[in-house]
């Protein structure tokens, strides 16, 4: 099922790449790896996808299709996994970096009131940037390393378990 959406969305990536707001792009997009259903190259964007939307700006998209060029990996399953962290999970999965990085620099959770000010910015978040953006490199670090190395043992797993039961069914 999994396999069929993301064939879905692949038939229809290349579809758009024919439109004129696409064309300076073809060359780059155009690489089949970046559109296959192989092992390596959708763990790997799963994977990457996780560590990006641990990334606190607002640049997840651009970086995903970047690392998704460069590394050569399945473009919908790193935006896929990018859009993990949106605007309704975007504020406890940062509370949650923060935290962690609180407890990785040894720091404790600080109580702030939001203030849309300058002065809010420079005196209320100073103390916090440390903590958060160490947490947020954790974070990335974890869970985009933990994230591929879980998808590709459910792959393995699946693989072989569809190959034993096939197994059983032709030889009763």
């Amino acid at each position: 099922m999994v396999r069929q959406l993301l064939r879905s969305l692949s038939q229809r990536a290349r579809a758009l790449a024919g439109k004129w707001y696409a064309r300076p792009f073809a060359r780059v997009f155009d690489e089949p790896r970046l559109w296959s259903m192989q092992r390596g190259s959708i763990t790997a964007a799963f994977g990457a996808g996780l560590a990006i939307s641990f990334v606190p700006l607002p640049v997840h998209t651009v970086l995903a299709l970047l690392v998704a060029g460069i590394g050569r990996m399945n473009v919908p399953t790193i935006i896929g996994a990018i859009w993990i962290v949106n605007p309704i999970t975007m504020l406890p999965t940062y509370y949650f970096a923060y935290l962690v990085g609180c407890r990785l620099v040894g720091a404790p959770p600080t109580q702030f009131a939001f203030e849309l000010s300058w002065a809010w910015l420079e005196h209320g978040l100073g103390p916090m940037w440390l903590p958060f953006l160490t947490g947020c490199a954790a974070c990335a670090a974890v869970f985009g390393i933990g994230g591929w190395l879980l998808l590709d043992r459910l792959w393995i797993w699946h693989v072989r378990y569809k190959y034993r039961t096939r197994r059983r069914h032709s030889n009763a």
